[in-house]
C-alpha cells in the first residue's frame, strides 16, 4: 500500500470521528505517536495527514500543545460513514440489513434469531385470544413507566429462583433488548468515553456504541471467557467506562464464562471502578445455569439485561433492565423522556401470559433437546466441508467455525450471496478485525439443503481465488 493512500485513511479516520462528533469543536487530537501506533502507520505518515487537514481547515497546530478541531460537523450524522470503512461484507448494517430484509425464503444462516416453527406460537395464539378478551385499557392506553407489574412479577420470581435477591424498585421494562443497552449508554457515558467489548461479541453492539459516538476498545474472547491478563491490561491502558458482555452462551462463540474467569473479571472491576453490563439474552437455552456475574455481584457494579426475541418471539418487543434502585429510577426518567412510558402493554402482557402459562417450560426443554441435535448434526456437515467449529457450545443455536486454510470468510459470505444465502463473516463481530477466517453459522437455519451446496460452492470459488485447496472439497 502506498503512502498517499495511508495517509488518505488516516485523515478518512479522523473527518469520520468529527463527522460522528467523537471529536467535536475544540477537542484534542491523539498524538502522532499514539495515532500512528492506533493506526499501524508511520508517524510521518500522520504528520502528513494532520499537515493535510490543516490546510484545509479542518484541525489546527498550536505550538508545543498538538493539533485541535477547528470546528464540529453541521450535517446529520450518518452512521455508515461514521464507521470504520470495511469490506461491504463485513459491513455492520449491511449485514444486518441482508438478513431483515432479504426475501423470507431466502436461506439465512448467518441470521440471529430462529425460525417460526421454533417459537412457542400455540402459546402466542392463546394468548392473544385472552389479551382480546381481557381489559380495553391494556389495548388502549400507554404503558406504566416501569411496565407490565405481571411480567415484572415473573421475572423478580426467576431472579429469585436463580440466587439474585432484586427488589421491585430494581427492575424495569424496556421496549427492547437493544433499548435498554440504549437506555443505560445515555445514562452512563458521553461522547469519547471509552466502552470495552469482547472481541468476537455481537456485532450490534459495535454498531450501537457508534451511535453513541463513545471509543471501543477489545479484549480477546477465550473458552471460558474474555482473556484476563488482557483484560486487566485494557483496564490500566484505557480506563473504560463499562463493559459489555453475554455470559451465557457467548455470541457468537457459544463459550461459557467459567466461575474463575468471573471472580477475576469481577475483581478488577471493582479495582478500577468498571461498570458492566450483562446480556442474559440467551439463558433460557442453557442445559443448566453457568456462573452470572450479576449473581456473582448482586447488581451492584453490574447491570443485568435480557428480552424475549430469542425464545418468544422477536415481532413482540420487550426487554429488561435489572440494577441498582438509584440508578433504575434515574433510567426510568429517561425511558419516560425518550418514549412516554415502557414498553407497549400488549407486547408485555403476552409475553408474560406465555412464560407463565404451563406449556412454556414444556416447549423450552423440547427446544434444548431439538437444538443439541441440530447442532450435532450441523457440525457434522460442515466438518465434511473442513469447517471446523471452534468449540461445542452447551447450548444455544450458534456455531463458531474456522473456514478451512483460513480462508477468507468475507469472500465466502460475498460469493454465497450471489447465490441468495445470507452468511455471518467472522470480522462482523470483530472490533480488531482478525476473525477473517471465521463465520458464524445459526443451526437452525441450515436446513435447506441449497445452503451446504452454495457454501461448497463459495469456499471452493473461494479456495481457487486464493490459491489454496482443502482435502475434504
Amino acid at each position: 500500500m502506498s503512502k498517499e493512500t495511508r495517509t488518505g485513511e488516516v485523515m478518512a479516520a479522523i473527518r469520520a470521528k468529527v463527522t460522528s462528533r467523537a471529536l467535536a469543536s475544540g477537542d484534542r487530537l491523539p498524538s502522532i505517536r499514539s495515532f500512528a501506533a492506533t493506526m499501524r502507520v508511520a508517524p510521518s505518515t500522520v504528520v502528513e495527514a494532520y499537515d493535510r487537514l490543516a490546510a484545509e481547515g479542518l484541525i489546527r497546530a498550536r505550538r508545543g500543545s498538538g493539533f485541535y478541531v477547528t470546528g464540529t460537523s453541521t450535517s446529520p450524522m450518518i452512521l455508515a460513514e461514521a464507521a470504520p470503512q470495511r469490506d461491504r461484507a463485513v459491513d455492520l448494517f449491511w449485514v444486518s440489513r441482508q438478513s431483515l430484509d432479504t426475501d423470507p425464503t431466502v436461506p439465512k444462516p448467518g441470521c440471529g434469531w430462529l425460525p417460526a416453527g421454533h417459537m412457542p406460537n400455540v402459546a402466542l395464539r392463546r394468548a392473544m385470544r385472552s389479551l382480546a378478551r381481557g381489559d380495553d385499557a391494556v389495548l388502549s392506553y400507554y404503558g406504566s413507566t416501569r411496565g407490565s407489574p405481571a411480567l415484572r412479577r415473573h421475572l423478580l420470581r426467576r431472579f429469585a429462583e436463580e440466587g439474585i435477591e432484586a427488589r421491585p424498585e430494581q427492575l424495569l421494562l424496556t421496549m427492547s433488548g437493544t433499548h435498554a443497552v440504549d437506555l443505560i449508554c445515555r445514562f452512563l457515558l458521553k461522547p469519547g468515553d471509552t466502552v470495552l467489548i469482547d472481541d468476537p461479541c455481537y456485532f450490534n453492539f459495535q454498531a450501537l456504541l457508534l451511535a453513541h459516538q463513545v471509543r471501543m476498545a477489545g479484549v480477546p474472547y477465550t473458552r471460558s471467557g474474555p482473556d484476563i491478563a488482557a483484560f486487566e491490561a485494557v483496564l490500566l491502558a484505557e480506563r473504560p467506562r463499562l463493559y459489555i458482555t453475554n455470559s451465557a452462551l457467548h455470541n457468537p462463540t457459544g463459550a461459557t464464562l467459567s466461575a474463575q474467569v468471573a471472580y477475576k473479571l469481577l475483581r478488577a472491576a471493582a479495582i478500577h471502578d468498571l461498570t458492566i453490563i450483562e446480556d442474559d439474552i440467551f439463558s433460557e437455552f442453557e442445559p443448566e445455569p453457568s456462573p452470572r456475574l450479576a449473581l456473582l455481584d448482586g447488581l451492584d457494579r453490574v447491570i443485568r439485561i435480557g428480552s424475549f426475541s430469542k425464545a418468544v418471539s422477536a415481532s413482540i418487543r420487550c426487554g429488561y433492565i435489572a440494577a441498582r434502585a438509584d440508578w433504575i429510577e434515574g433510567l426510568t426518567d429517561l425511558q419516560v423522556a425518550t418514549s412516554l412510558g415502557g414498553p407497549s402493554p400488549v407486547a408485555a402482557e403476552l409475553i408474560a401470559n406465555v412464560l407463565v402459562g404451563g406449556s412454556y417450560r414444556k416447549h423450552m426443554e423440547e427446544l434444548r433437546l431439538r437444538l443439541a441435535r441440530g447442532r450435532r448434526q450441523v457440525a457434522m456437515r460442515l466438518q465434511s466441508l473442513d469447517i471446523q467449529p471452534w468449540l461445542m457450545p452447551r447450548g444455544g443455536f450458534y456455531l463458531w467455525c474456522r473456514l478451512p486454510n483460513d480462508q477468507d470468510s468475507a469472500d465466502v459470505a460475498r460469493a454465497a450471496l450471489a447465490e441468495n444465502v445470507v452468511l455471518a463473516p467472522g470480522n462482523v463481530f470483530s472490533v480488531s478485525q482478525t476473525a477473517s477466517a471465521f463465520m458464524r453459522f445459526n443451526v437452525a437455519q441450515m436446513s435447506d439443503p441449497r445452503t451446504l451446496a452454495v457454501l461448497k460452492r463459495a469456499i471452493c470459488c473461494t479456495a481457487r481465488r486464493e490459491g489454496t485447496a482443502s482435502p475434504g472439497l
